[in-house]
């Protein structure tokens, strides 16, 4: 399976690429939210885990909308990861069309659980 991180913080986008790739995953990293839309439209991965607190011109809340806009794109599964624990956040994600969030710190087994199980689908 190939998954996009998408996440601005360098040691928790080494973290989860760890956990990944540990799992036999292929895993590519972006830094900002513009440079991930890039590349799961050049190359679209199998998941997207995406951070919603991004530098730059684009926010995650802004990545998934650009993601689902796109036909290349639109059913690819997405997950935030976000230190976001509003009811808010959480709403607005499932709007722009996020299909699972977890709040940081989050539980690895359970992010696992939820890539093994978007595998199947």
């Amino acid at each position: 399976m190939r998954i996009l991180i998408i996440e601005d913080a360098d040691s928790i986008r080494r973290m989860i690429e760890a956990l990944v790739a540990g799992r036999g995953h292929a895993v590519e990293t972006a830094n900002s939210g513009a440079r991930g839309v890039e590349l799961a439209i050049a190359t679209p991965p199998d998941l997207v885990l995406l951070d919603l607190n991004l530098p730059g011109t684009l926010d995650g809340f802004q990545v998934c909308e650009k993601l689902r806009s796109n036909p290349t794109t639109k059913t690819m599964p997405i997950v935030i990861i976000s230190a976001l624990d509003d009811e808010d956040s959480k709403r607005r994600a499932q709007e722009v069309g996020a299909n699972a969030y977890y709040t940081k710190p989050f539980s690895p087994m359970a992010l696992l659980k939820e890539i093994e199980g978007r595998k199947r689908t």
